[in-house]
């Protein structure tokens, strides 16, 4: 597949700070990437040079091959993460007025009832719940037509079922051969939706593939997890090297049956035990040391 967007030894400082250091990579039209990194990686600053919204202090971001210009604001689609609506006016009026903004548009009727807005057109925008407002905001940025859409944590705040139900509009998104940045803090959603991830730490890439491929790089084992009531840290810890998170002792293991007979020898309770692949948070904690929302 052809590159729709190429950053090339991307370099971005603060004062003393380097936040971006030297990053490269390439967006392949019709394709999902996610870009994940904990806060202060140079996540954000990265995307928002991605977006034309700062100016880079070195290197090159080439939209379709040339520098980013009137035709990439009018192909590109920005759903950020903190959006303030704009308040006293109805969803019709503020698509409407989004749609003014661009020379080729699709239609807010078709768009409305896309993405599920059809009852709520007349409805104030202070009105909206969280799902509507995320599927309103979705919504405008797909308003002129976007060749590359840009998601910034779509789905934080939301609930599981409102979660999938955005995953699926961004699937077809994708299907229709619009190009998709994804940042998310949900290691499912960048594994269901990205066919490239990228970490970022400490202002670079450190790891970048597809995500069954950087697991394949990475594991070898399987995490035999334990819920954390029933092994004792002082167990976990010294005797297992188990790390504990969310709500569970997590244990390395090569051999399954050599860790289960040495979970039964200290008498623990297997009646909730639970075996696993190794998963992106793994890869995550593993090569940064850090958990996603730090």
């Amino acid at each position: 597949m052809s590159v729709i967007l190429q950053v090339t030894n991307l370099v971005k400082r603060f004062g003393q700070l380097t936040a971006v250091n030297d990053v490269s990579l390439e967006l392949t039209r019709g394709s999902c990437f996610g870009l994940l990194g904990p806060n202060g990686a140079g996540k954000t600053t990265t995307i928002e040079m991605m977006e034309g919204i700062k100016s880079p202090d070195s290197g090159s971001i080439l939209y379709q091959g040339k520098p980013l210009g009137a035709q990439f604001r009018n192909e590109a689609g920005i759903m950020f993460q903190n959006t303030a609506l704009q308040e006293f006016i109805t969803v019709r009026e503020i698509m409407l007025q989004f749609s003014r903004f661009y020379p080729r548009t699709t239609s807010i009727d078709e768009l409305a009832e896309r993405y599920s807005l059809t009852g709520f057109l007349n409805q104030d925008t202070r009105k909206l719940s969280g799902g509507q407002k995320q599927r309103l905001l979705l919504a405008m940025a797909m308003i002129n037509k976007p060749r590359i859409l840009f998601l910034d944590e779509p789905t934080t705040g939301l609930d599981p079922q409102s979660r999938r139900n955005l995953w699926k509009q961004v699937q077809e998104v994708k299907a229709e051969g619009a190009t998709v940045l994804l940042t998310t803090h949900y290691m499912e959603e960048a594994y269901e939706l990205c066919d490239e991830i990228a970490i970022m730490d400490d202002g670079r890439i450190i790891a970048h593939d597809q995500p069954d491929a950087l697991l394949a790089e990475h594991f070898d084992d399987v995490v035999v997890q334990i819920h954390q009531a029933d092994i004792p840290r002082e167990i976990g810890e010294h005797e297992f090297q188990a790390t504990y998170r969310n709500d569970s002792a997590h244990i390395l293991s090569v051999d399954v049956n050599q860790t289960i007979e040495r979970l039964l020898s200290f008498d623990i309770p297997l009646n909730r035990m639970r075996i696993r692949a190794r998963d992106l948070e793994d890869l995550f904690i593993e090569l940064t040391g850090k958990e996603l929302r730090s």
